[in-house]
């Protein structure tokens, strides 16, 4: 009897683990480790929402044009150029299995999103890990490890865990100088944290090998909705559909979107928000001796003495009912991020890393 094999790579995957929710034994949790808008999503979206369930019956458009029409209205963009995924995930796993495969290379770096080597592992390709700068992207450490095998390279940007960004100029070098035949990736999740980001919008128009994605899930309060979409040049956005279900998307989530992109009052308030007091939380973790980069993001990576003490720290803020990401698993052992809460979450956080600091003195 023949013996039924997975493709290569598959089972070197390693699951992907998701912010933890709960606390066993522990009441009033809050949750600050999966970079969710703490202040949920806009009015609007509630009522497309309700609108929405009144045709669960059929079926969703194939085409997504009243998403990515609103899309390009709210961001000066060609709808034609524009690919809608379920959460922006789907669209990076659309131009990895468009683009790579068996024999090919992907790269991305050392503290970059998780899912790029799952994505390279997925399609048999080889992932090629680069150094980061004190977690930077270093441009030219990405330039000097493609090769004529790169097809893929993955940049966030903001990145995550980091919350580190790389200026456009710099992106726009790192396009120039890729090999021929190979994409930049950018993905730009936490684009709207970041006052005037395009999130790669120019690089795109002026280039033939960059695709960028954004995603619904962080600013606009959509994480259970899951939905994203990705933008490139029109050969590539063709060949993409040509992966993509035609009904990846449900009619909820699509009337959903569209509210929530045309609330653009919701995002600059939501921008603010959290500008405003991630200065505030680093500012008051820096007190207390726990030191971060300047973040970009929704979050604060948070940087203890060694791995000990910041799992120390994770499991003493377990006790006070706070949930953080640990991010051993992204080669930064001695960090916890933290998202960034409401005002009381994020005064709750502080005043508990406080008290933990306090005591190993």
């Amino acid at each position: 009897m023949s013996r039924i094999e997975p493709q290569p790579g598959i089972l070197e995957i390693d699951l992907y683990v998701g912010g933890t929710s709960k606390i066993e034994g522990v009441s009033d949790v809050v949750k600050l480790s999966s970079n969710e808008n703490p202040f949920g999503y806009s009015d609007a979206v509630k009522t497309a929402f309700g609108r929405a369930g009144h045709a669960l019956h059929r079926y969703p458009s194939t085409d997504h044009a009243g998403l990515r029409a609103a899309i390009a209205e709210v961001h000066g963009l060609d709808a034609e150029r524009i690919i809608c995924g379920v959460g922006s995930d789907e669209v990076l796993q659309f131009v990895t299995q468009a683009y790579a495969g068996v024999g090919d290379e992907v790269v991305y770096t050392e503290h970059g999103f998780s899912m790029y080597p799952i994505l390279a592992k997925m399609v048999g390709a080889t992932g090629v890990v680069v150094p980061e700068r004190e977690r930077r992207v270093d441009v030219d450490a990405i330039l000097a490890a493609c090769t004529d095998k790169t097809r893929l390279v993955f940049i966030a940007n903001p990145g995550n865990p980091t919350g580190t960004m790389v200026p456009p100029q710099e992106v726009a070098r790192l396009a120039d100088g890729l090999p021929e035949g190979a994409i930049l990736v950018h993905d730009g999740a936490y684009t709207e944290f970041v006052e005037g980001a395009d999130g790669g919008a120019a690089l795109v128009e002026a280039r033939d090998n960059v695709l960028m994605t954004r995603t619904f899930s962080k600013i606009y309060g959509l994480g259970g909705l899951r939905i994203g979409w990705g933008y490139g040049p029109k050969e590539m956005i063709d060949v993409l559909n040509r992966v993509r279900q035609p009904f990846n998307l449900s009619t909820v989530q699509l009337e959903v979107g569209e509210a929530a992109v045309r609330d653009q009052a919701w995002v600059t308030k939501c921008r603010t928000d959290n500008i405003r007091l991630r200065a505030w939380l680093a500012d008051a973790l820096a007190e207390h001796g726990v030191v971060s980069d300047p973040s970009s993001a929704n979050f604060i990576l948070a940087r203890f003495e060694d791995q000990k003490e910041a799992e120390a720290c994770d499991e003493y803020l377990k006790t006070q009912g706070l949930i953080v990401r640990r991010v051993a698993g992204y080669g930064l052992p001695n960090c916890l991020r933290i998202t960034v809460g409401d005002e009381p979450s994020c005064r709750r956080v502080a005043h508990a890393i406080g008290q933990f600091k306090a005591g190993t003195r």
